[in-house]
């Protein structure tokens, strides 16, 4: 809490006691007040600033902040004083996206729904984390689900918690087993700003003119915020709330199936463009932060799956210009294995699709992903096993923003092919200390194995897949055939929802990530 003598000056719900500020920078500090009331924030680390705020209320300062330590002590002062106490100075992380980051250890702990001893076993860790992990210098602001399709909000609701027996259970496993990495690594007080919502699509979380920049987005749009208007106009709260009464006392009575949701406003609807955007990022904006971390895209699969490349670009982009901090780190989660595993090669598969055009997001500068193809569950499209999703966001931002000593973070990503004969040779990136065939079993470490390569798809022109030959040729290649294929054309690897038997690794023990080499198959390279 706050400590606020009056109520004339107040800042933004992210500036509380228990706050993390972004380390040695220029961190801007904003709140309302009375018009051209003069505000002073004062730091206990030896720095101030002072402003006026403007007729409609509005204030803003930017204040240096010091190295990696505290607590400190910030004071606002206007016709009021707020003193806002145990302020750490360290790494702030924005972490968004849809259920796989909203996903809290809490639930984690005992809602798996495998009978693999592998997935128990992860739960088991979770709870036992969660009973005992205890760390005041990890600390996590969560942002309440706010919806608002229509116009950006500043305001918004929160609060700051530590990592403690008490808080754990609260924490977003994905975003605290990527914090806990950081801060065991790199031993300064580490933020995780949590800003998810499960069951979303991309566009809930893109700013209005972004998605207005592009024609066909801008009449995907148009007509969601039609059709709201017109549900908004035939929507009656009373007739909502009585029809949701009588189902409810029906069910009730019977006991049978689900019980029924009570009404809300169409408003309320987490889908619709630009709405999380609105109501929880925006109001966040400009709060200083080292970078994002996003797991996000399930959503999709069902809804504008071929546009997601185009749309995941266009959002980084917009996040970078609303916050004003240049191309700052933006890591993602590539989807896990999901649903039943496949025994044939298959000809489209949403999901890849998904995958693929996030692997292709790294050609956007300062990106990062961390492939989860050897870590999800079958039944389950929330993986309990978090903690490697958490390290493996975190071995970018260890190599790339803070130097520490990572060999290679990501595992092999295609860079190129080339056609000789019968075979096609494939080229990686991020090949590590050299290629091999893996296997990883819950959290145990990847263990190089002795078996052929799995999983890769290829095909001639008649775009008949067959399951590939595959040989390790070099520290970075391989070389794919087929007998019964004298002129191939295309290679996939791990291109299905659960390439279950997908194996190439590099020696560090990450998983390749799934690729094809078909026209589709563009991307600017970076070299991890």
């Amino acid at each position: 809490m706050v400590s606020v003598v009056s109520a004339d000056v107040k800042p933004v719900g992210l500036f509380a006691d228990g706050m993390v500020i972004q380390r040695e920078t220029k961190a801007p500090v904003w709140g309302t007040a009375e018009a051209g009331e003069k505000v002073t924030v004062t730091a206990s680390w030896g720095t101030s600033a002072d402003t006026t705020a403007d007729a409609s209320g509005k204030w803003m300062v930017k204040l240096k902040t010091p190295k990696a330590g505290g607590p400190y002590t910030l004071t606002i002062q206007g016709n009021n004083t707020v003193e806002i106490k145990d302020v750490l100075s360290g790494e702030v992380w924005f972490c968004s996206g849809q259920s796989n980051m909203d996903f809290v250890l809490g639930r984690l702990v005992n809602s798996t729904k495998s009978t693999l001893p592998v997935d128990q076993l992860a739960a088991e860790y979770n709870k036992n984390e969660v009973a005992t992990a205890e760390d005041d210098l990890l600390r996590q602001f969560t942002v309440k689900t706010t919806k608002s399709p229509f116009e950006p909000l500043d305001a918004f609701t929160g609060a700051w918690i530590r990592s403690s027996p008490e808080n754990n259970a609260d924490f977003s496993a994905t975003a605290y087993f990527f914090g806990r990495e950081l801060r065991r690594r790199l031993d300064v007080p580490v933020a995780v700003i949590k800003c998810a919502v499960g069951a979303t699509y991309i566009e809930s979380w893109m700013p209005a003119e972004a998605l207005q920049a592009d024609k066909e987005m801008a009449a995907f749009y148009e007509s969601q915020v039609k059709a709201l208007e017109g549900r908004l106009a035939r929507w009656d709260p009373k007739k909502a709330e009585a029809r949701y009464q009588t189902a409810l006392k029906k069910w009730q009575a019977t006991r049978k199936g689900r019980n029924p949701r009570p009404p809300f406003s169409p408003k309320e609807h987490g889908n619709i463009p630009t709405t999380l955007f609105n109501g929880m990022v925006h109001p966040i904006i400009p709060y200083a932060i080292k970078g994002v971390i996003w797991y996000q895209g399930e959503g999709n699969a069902s809804r504008n799956t071929e546009k997601y490349e185009r749309n995941f670009r266009t959002l980084i982009g917009a996040w970078r210009e609303h916050w004003g901090q240049g191309d700052f780190p933006f890591y993602f989660a590539q989807l896990a294995n999901f649903g039943e595993p496949v025994s044939e090669p298959v000809d489209s598969d949403s999901w890849a699709s998904i995958c693929d055009q996030q692997r292709r997001t790294l050609g956007l500068k300062n990106t990062g992903m961390a492939v989860l193809s050897d870590i999800g569950e079958a039944k389950d499209v929330h993986p309990h096993n978090k903690m490697d999703v958490g390290k493996r966001l975190a071995l970018w931002a260890l190599k790339n923003d803070y130097k520490q000593k990572v060999t290679v973070c990501s595992g092999p990503l295609y860079k190129s092919h080339k056609i000789q004969g019968d075979q096609v040779i494939i080229t990686f990136d991020s090949a590590g200390s050299g290629l091999m065939a893996g296997s990883k079993t819950g959290l145990e470490a990847t263990q190089e194995t002795d078996e052929a390569l799995k999983h890769f798809q290829i095909c001639g022109v008649d775009r008949q897949w067959k399951w590939a030959n595959v040989e390790i040729a070099g520290k970075d290649t391989v070389t794919v055939s087929h007998p019964e294929i004298a002129n191939p054309t295309v290679v996939r690897y791990a291109w299905s929802k659960n390439a279950e038997s997908a194996n190439l690794y590099n020696k560090e023990g990450l998983p390749a990530s799934l690729f094809t080499t078909d026209a589709t198959n563009r991307m600017d390279t970076q070299k991890p």
